[in-house]
């Protein structure tokens, strides 16, 4: 592999990892702050839970693509499908009444929006990168 190579992978990996490990903590959070964020932020318990398991475990699979030795394009392309879909959804619940939201359960959508594309944006420059030196088109 070539350097360059080699430091587009560290890139994506890195981004993987990073991802990860706040995936999992929030998922932490938002199974411990259940009770809590139903009167704060209008997310009823159930939501929670449900969030903080799915969050769990895309924190896992994040963290098992990360660690090939060779990302694989197709598994860096499934995060950013994933990404997207979750930044959408989250936008979605911020802007509609499927849950009755507070406003400060508004702005914590968006912000979560706005973590989730920022990593969506930089796993998508790493694969990018990844595909372009290895001659794939990107």
């Amino acid at each position: 592999m070539t350097r360059s190579m080699t430091t587009a992978q560290e890139l994506l990996r890195t981004t993987l990892r990073v991802d990860s490990w706040s995936t999992g903590a929030f998922g932490v959070v938002m199974l411990a702050g259940a009770k809590w964020f139903d009167g704060l932020l209008g997310l009823p318990v159930s939501w929670s839970v449900a969030f903080g398991i799915a969050m769990l475990g895309g924190a896992a699979v994040l963290a098992l693509i990360a660690g090939y030795e060779r990302i694989p394009a197709r598994l860096a392309a499934a995060v950013l499908v994933v990404n997207t879909l979750s930044c959408v959804g989250l936008v979605v619940l911020a802007c509609t009444d499927v849950v009755e939201l507070t406003g400060l359960g508004r702005v914590f959508m968006v912000v979560g929006a706005v973590a989730v594309a920022v990593f969506g944006e930089f796993e998508f420059v790493g694969l990018r990168r990844v595909l372009r030196m290895s001659g794939r088109p990107a």
